[in-house]
């Protein structure tokens, strides 16, 4: 099992748990728009990072979008593995023309 998907089974596990003691389980009380607002959020300082912070801000920075990313997944129930499968999906096709099939 990979990094992915051990974390991902771990915020799925704390979805049912205290909210006193687990992060997951207080975010996924607050429901669905908290965690989208957290995964802007996350993304805003990952950009920061990217353009004033160091390396390793970078880095801890994209770990936190990611995590938040999987919570907001499977808060509706996707797994990171359907993403993965859309990404190999759009292999070896243009963006521009990827995005342009989504827009008619």
């Amino acid at each position: 099992m990979d990094t992915i998907s051990r974390l991902e089974a771990v915020i799925r596990a704390r979805f049912d748990g205290d909210p006193g003691s687990s992060y997951v389980a207080k975010l996924h009380a607050k429901g669905g728009d908290a965690v989208a607002q957290k995964v802007g959020e996350e993304a805003v300082e990952l950009i920061i990072a990217h353009l004033a912070g160091t390396h390793e801000q970078e880095v801890a920075e994209a770990a936190d979008l990611i995590f938040h990313l999987l919570i907001l997944l499977a808060e509706h129930d996707i797994p990171f593995a359907q993403v993965l499968a859309e990404l190999e999906r759009r292999e070896g096709t243009s963006g521009i023309a990827e995005k342009a099939s989504r827009s008619e």
